[in-house]
């Protein structure tokens, strides 16, 4: 057994982790380099990354072109705040962005975090009906299985049962949540809670074709075309959460394209910046924009994070769509998606699998339990592999540009540790 280096072990007693109970969680691995699809730890194991850190690392860890691009922005000007100065990463980010997004979507807001990009897409859409002297939609309808974010409107949004945030019930406010009309059933019941709730609605918040951790459920186009007419039908904006879908996972550059749906706000963030750098993005419409522009002062949008536009995560935005235009990005989402699905599929004849299924550079198994969260993490990283099942389901989101061979190895160490359960 190799003994952790020192910082590991004096820096882990001061250190709060994420989405774990410190008392009886396994202590975390210790990273020391990334390269391409591959985690170098510190006990000089190598183990290949099958959700490209949450991901965010669409085109796999350390590209150079993104690097260089940093490299240049921090000798010239890590930061400046965006509050009466702008800089040229930002406002070419901005320009991309808008010449990127599907539609009429041409004014981005830039934040440092997924969470804080809803939280803005959430006050535009309430202020969008205030500037306009509508008083009382302060109200979101969004879907069962969705999630959002852990911030507290975000949470607000999210699936209240199933999902992670239950026990703050009575302290966020309490929002319209419905199934998503996915059939004859949940059509009506979702034109229902319309038709009680509309006086009071501020946007539908929902995640294009992949609500991703709710449970990487996925749905049709179809669905997204019923929201699309739902909202215009009572006036309020369609909000599409693209922070996990964004930037190919689904096989269209933007999850929403595949409907041929245009969203009057667009939230972004995760793979944005490749996952070097946190940055996010809400974008909006020219209609919705022009809510806000006024005379009167208090119609502006009074929100400013203090790393808003921040120069070195533009820098690698910038590298990171450099690479879409320059490298066949979409095309090797297509083959990825190809192998999932066949390298997954010996799962389905596995005891106590509900599902198989693949979209895009995502894979998920669905298991009816998972009694040994820990244990199923262990047995994978013993294989080789860095996986993070939650809830009952085993995914993989790897990075578009993970090998053939790296691939593999990921669903067959999915394959074998799933048929040891017994």
């Amino acid at each position: 057994m190799i003994e952790p280096p020192p910082w590991f072990a004096k820096g882990l007693p001061h250190v709060w982790l994420p989405y774990a109970q410190m008392k009886t969680t396994p202590p975390p691995l210790a990273a020391v380099a990334t390269q391409g699809s591959r985690i170098k730890l510190a006990d000089g194991r190598e183990l290949v990354d099958g959700i490209a850190s949450w991901w965010t690392a669409c085109h796999g860890y350390n590209h150079p072109h993104i690097a260089q691009a940093v490299r240049r922005q921090l000798e010239a000007m890590p930061h400046v705040m965006f509050g009466g100065l702008v800089h040229e990463q930002a406002l070419t980010l901005a320009r991309r962005l808008a010449q990127l997004a599907p539609g009429g979507l041409n004014r981005v807001f830039f934040t440092d975090s997924g969470s804080v990009a809803v939280e803005v897409a959430m006050k535009m859409a309430v202020q969008l009906h205030l500037n306009r002297g509508e008083r009382g939609r302060v109200k979101f309808l969004s879907f069962r299985g969705g999630y959002h974010g852990d911030t507290f409107a975000c949470m607000s949004v999210c699936d209240p049962d199933e999902g992670m945030h239950a026990a703050f019930a009575g302290v966020v406010p309490a929002q319209i949540v419905v199934d998503l009309p996915r059939d004859e059933e949940s059509e009506k019941a979702f034109e229902t809670a319309l038709a009680a709730h509309e006086g009071e609605l501020a946007a539908i918040l929902a995640e294009p074709l992949v609500q991703g951790a709710g449970g990487m459920i996925f749905h049709d186009a179809e669905v997204l075309r019923r929201l699309r007419r739902a909202a215009d039908s009572i006036g309020v904006p369609l909000i599409l959460d693209e922070i996990f879908t964004g930037f190919g996972r689904t096989g269209t550059m933007f999850a929403c394209e595949a409907a041929g749906v245009v969203p009057d706000i667009l939230t972004l963030s995760k793979a944005l910046t490749g996952g070097t750098l946190p940055l996010a993005a809400t974008i909006a419409t020219g209609e919705v924009f022009d809510a806000f522009w006024s005379d009167d002062p208090a119609h502006a949008l009074m929100h400013g994070p203090t790393f808003m536009g921040n120069a070195l995560a533009c820098a690698a935005a910038n590298a990171s769509l450099d690479l879409f235009e320059r490298e066949p990005r979409l095309d090797q989402v297509a083959h990825v998606s190809a192998l999932l699905a066949r390298g997954l599929e010996p799962c389905r004849d596995l005891k106590g699998v509900v599902d198989v299924r693949a979209l895009g550079a995502i894979g998920v198994v669905e298991l009816e339990k998972i009694s040994d969260l820990a244990g199923l993490k262990r047995r994978f990283v013993e294989r080789g592999v860095f996986v993070r099942p939650f809830g009952r389901i085993v995914y993989l989101t790897p990075a578009f540009t993970i090998s053939d061979d790296e691939l593999a190895t990921l669903t067959q160490a999915i394959v074998a540790a799933l048929a040891e359960r017994g």
